[in-house]
C-alpha cells in the first residue's frame, strides 16, 4: 500500500531555546497534530545533537492517499498553506499566536499573526509518495535513528534525469548500506512546487550503528571511510547538488499508527 507524507522541517522561533520549543511542540502541539483527521500515522524526529543539526525536528504526518492529505491540509503549495477545517486548521492556528487588536499586521502568514513556536518562513515542509526500499522491522519505527537526506539535483540536470539515476542507480547501493533496518525514498508528488527533489531515509537500530556507517555526525559534510556508505558518497556528485541538500540526525517517535 502506498503512503503519502507530508514532512515539516521545524525550526524554532527567534528568542526561544530549543530546549524550550522541543516542551511546546511535544506537550501542546503534537496532541493536536495527531488527530488530525485522515492521519494514519505521525512521527516526530528530535535531533540527537541539536547543535550540529540544521532543524529543530520534523514532524511527519501520513496519508492513506493524496486526496486524503489535501483534504486534511488544504493547499498543495509548498510552504504557505492553510487548512479550512478540522484539527489541521487547529494545529496550523497553535503555529502563530491571535494577535491584538492595537497590533498591525506585519508578516506575510495570516494577517499578522506572529510566530508561536516555528520562524515559518525558515521552515520547508515537502510532500511525497513513500517508496519502501527496504524494511527489515515490518514497519516499526518507533525509537529508531534517522538519517534523513534532503536531495536538490545539481545544476544541468531535469528532475526526471535526477529520478532515474536516483531510482535506478543510487538506491540500490544504498539499501544495502551497513547497519541499515529500514530505507524509504519519497518522491514528490507536484516536483515543480517541491523546495527538494526528494527525502532519502535511512533507518538504524542505534546511533553507534548510524555513525559506524555514515560517519561524522556533523550536519553536511560527513565522509563515509568504508562499505557501501563510502560507495554511495561517492556516487552523489552524478546527480546532487550536496552544498543545497540538508540532512539531519535525529530519533524517531511515533505519536499514532493506526495502518
Amino acid at each position: 500500500m502506498s503512503l503519502y507524507k507530508h514532512i515539516a522541517l521545524l525550526v524554532r522561533k527567534e528568542g526561544m531555546s530549543h530546549d524550550e520549543f522541543v516542551d511546546y511542540w511535544q506537550t501542546n502541539h503534537t496532541p493536536i497534530a495527531r488527530d488530525i483527521e485522515g492521519v494514519v500515522k505521525y512521527s516526530t524526529v528530535q535531533p540527537v545533537t541539536p547543535e550540529a543539526a540544521e532543524f529543530d525536528g520534523l514532524a511527519e504526518l501520513y496519508f492513506e492517499d493524496l486526496d486524503a492529505l489535501h483534504d486534511a491540509l488544504g493547499s498543495e503549495g509548498s510552504r504557505d498553506y492553510d487548512p479550512a477545517k478540522g484539527k489541521a486548521k487547529e494545529a496550523r492556528e497553535d503555529v502563530h499566536e491571535t494577535p491584538s487588536e492595537s497590533r498591525e499586521p506585519t508578516g506575510i502568514y495570516d494577517s499578522g499573526d506572529v510566530d508561536n513556536f516555528l520562524d515559518i518562513e525558515k521552515r520547508p515542509r515537502f510532500i511525497g509518495e513513500v517508496v519502501v526500499q527496504r524494511d527489515d522491522v515490518d514497519g516499526d519505527t518507533d525509537g529508531l535513528y534517522k538519517h534523513s537526506a534532503f536531495l536538490v539535483r545539481k545544476d544541468g540536470m531535469t528532475h526526471e534525469e535526477f529520478v532515474d539515476h536516483w531510482q535506478n542507480n543510487h538506491t540500490p547501493i544504498a539499501r544495502e548500506i551497513e547497519g541499515v533496518v529500514k530505507y524509504d525514498t519519497i518522491l514528490p508528488t507536484n516536483p515543480e512546487q517541491a523546495e527538494f527533489d526528494g527525502v532519502a531515509e535511512l533507518y538504524f537500530e542505534d546511533l553507534d550503528a548510524l555513525h559506524d556507517a555514515l560517519g561524522s555526525e556533523g550536519s553536511r559534510d560527513y565522509d563515509p571511510a568504508k562499505g557501501k556508505a563510502k560507495e554511495a558518497r561517492e556516487d552523489v556528485n552524478n546527480f546532487l547538488a550536496i552544498g543545497e541538500r540538508p540532512r539531519f540526525i535525529g530519533k524517531e517517535t511515533v505519536q499514532k499508527d493506526s495502518r
